[in-house]
């Protein structure tokens, strides 16, 4: 069996018909594979990975038949070429030497004698161009011939050798490269089917492995589909491989993390809606609370203030008819009378405590400076300072809100904190109000926001429940300020 040598390779191989050839059949591949641009539908990363791996496995199939192709074509030249020069002297000397010895007889039964000469086609003319010789046909691999378009790539130029002998006669010795054509279809053939057999077999594994691979990937995407559905106790499986383990544990803190935190947010949203019930609760019972108060202070006011006012009347009565007669029972009817007196005062400072009635009739301004003008009546020695600037409707949420977190502060700093002085500021503009009570006193005691002591408690409730802000400290190193900060325009 004839094996081309390897030599260098030819300049003038036909790269650019082989570039054409594989981009043409690149492009049939991917419109099989596609359906043509009107049919196009995104594939599976499987289908695509398979795809890209028999792409690049082909390619370099292609590209290494391309070079064998021209390394072959390479060989069969210098191999045919070869043989013609060395066929060529040999014959074209011993044809000369017979010729001169034995004449033409000599070198036709020399010729006739030497039979095929490989590689070479060999032919003995006459002087009038009778062919008197043809070597026979080569008997190796006899019967076949290499594809024409194969022996047209492959073929080198023809080489042709003529040796004029005596009597006229030549010898003409012409490269036949036929067999060797045939060796190297042959070998490119064995090559090819190589080739395809290792292009199955790689595809095959490549096509085992991707699937193996994303194998998992069915599982994590129904995972996914659960949590989005809700699912959010599902866990994945442990799943083979590295980085299918690795997707499988980062899912799992990721499902552990938004269960955690779908639950926290549950549980925030939950704590809100009590604390917001607890709140419209805490409302109905200060309204409930502030109607319970109006009644009672109407009550005081209407019902047993007129008793007591009438027992002092009687008493009074009592005691002018009877000085002279009973002076004893005159004695005690005064008693009674300035008993009366002091049940009226203790019962006209208690109901302002209940219910500022006089915000039905003085309205916010003058019920604070009659607040203020009452306790400056009773602690003279402290300076009570309000300065004021009300718009004319609060609304009667507001207008409480505010009495009462200037009844309490004013009422705290003077009974705890010994101050000399007590300002209190009420400022509003079109968005709020703003209230503020400053002493200098002795400061804030530590134990006002223990449990059990509801005053300021409940009137922190009562601002944050108009969505205002309340707050109390340290005015300046000495005394306590409270502020109440309430925005407007919210319904009474």
């Amino acid at each position: 069996m004839f094996l081309p040598k390897r030599g260098r390779p030819n300049p003038q191989v036909h790269e650019t018909e082989l570039m054409n050839f594989m981009r043409r059949r690149r492009r049939r591949v991917g419109v099989a594979i596609c359906g043509g641009p009107d049919t196009m539908r995104p594939m599976r990363l499987r289908t695509r990975l398979n795809l890209v791996v028999t792409g690049l496995s082909a390619a370099f199939l292609m590209v290494l038949i391309a070079a064998e192709i021209q390394s072959m074509r390479g060989s069969v030249r210098e191999e045919i070429e070869a043989a013609n020069r060395v066929a060529a002297q040999f014959l074209g000397r011993l044809t000369a030497i017979y010729s001169n010895v034995g004449g033409p007889d000599a070198v036709l039964q020399f010729l006739q004698q030497l039979g095929h000469v490989r590689a070479n086609e060999v032919y003995l003319q006459s002087p009038t161009g009778e062919v008197l010789y043809r070597s026979p046909v080569a008997t190796y691999k006899a019967g076949r011939e290499a594809p024409a378009w194969f022996a047209q790539l492959l073929a080198p130029q023809a080489a042709r050798q003529i040796f004029v002998l005596r009597g006229g006669l030549s010898l003409i010795v012409e490269a036949q490269p036929s067999r060797a054509l045939l060796d190297a279809w042959d070998e490119i053939s064995r090559l090819c089917a190589i080739a395809v057999i290792m292009l199955l077999v790689v595809n095959l594994l490549a096509l085992w492995s991707v699937a193996r691979a994303l194998k998992p990937f069915p599982i994590i995407a129904d995972g996914l589909e659960r949590i989005q559905q809700g699912d959010l106790a599902f866990r994945l499986p442990p799943l083979k491989g590295p980085e299918a383990h690795a997707m499988g544990t980062a899912f799992n803190r990721m499902a552990q993390a938004v269960e955690d935190k779908v639950m926290a947010e549950r549980k925030a949203h939950e704590a809100e809606a009590r604390l917001e019930e607890r709140r419209e609760l805490a409302s109905l019972a200060d309204q409930r609370v502030e109607e319970e108060r109006r009644l009672i202070a109407h009550e005081l006011h209407d019902e047993f203030g007129q008793s007591v006012t009438a027992i002092r009347s009687l008493a009074l009565a009592i005691a002018s008819r009877t000085d002279e007669r009973d002076p004893e029972t005159g004695n005690v009817a005064h008693l009674i009378s300035e008993e009366a007196a002091r049940l009226y005062d203790a019962m006209h400072g208690l109901i302002p405590r209940l219910t500022p009635l006089a915000l039905d009739t003085l309205g916010l301004a003058g019920t604070l400076e009659s607040l203020v003008r009452d306790w400056q009546r009773r602690h003279p020695g402290i300076a009570l300072i309000l300065r004021q600037q009300l718009s004319d409707d609060l609304g009667p949420s507001i207008t409480l809100t505010v009495y009462r977190v200037v009844q309490e502060g004013l009422i705290n700093a003077l009974r705890h904190a010994q101050p000399s002085r007590v300002e209190i500021v009420v400022e509003c503009d079109a968005r709020r109000i703003i209230v503020s009570v400053t002493d200098d006193g002795c400061g804030l005691s530590d134990e006002w926001a223990r449990p059990g002591h509801f005053g300021l408690r409940g009137l922190k409730d009562r601002v944050q429940q108009l969505d205002g802000v309340f707050s109390i400290g340290s005015a300046g190193g000495h005394g306590v300020r409270l502020i109440a900060d309430i925005p407007l325009g919210l319904p009474a």
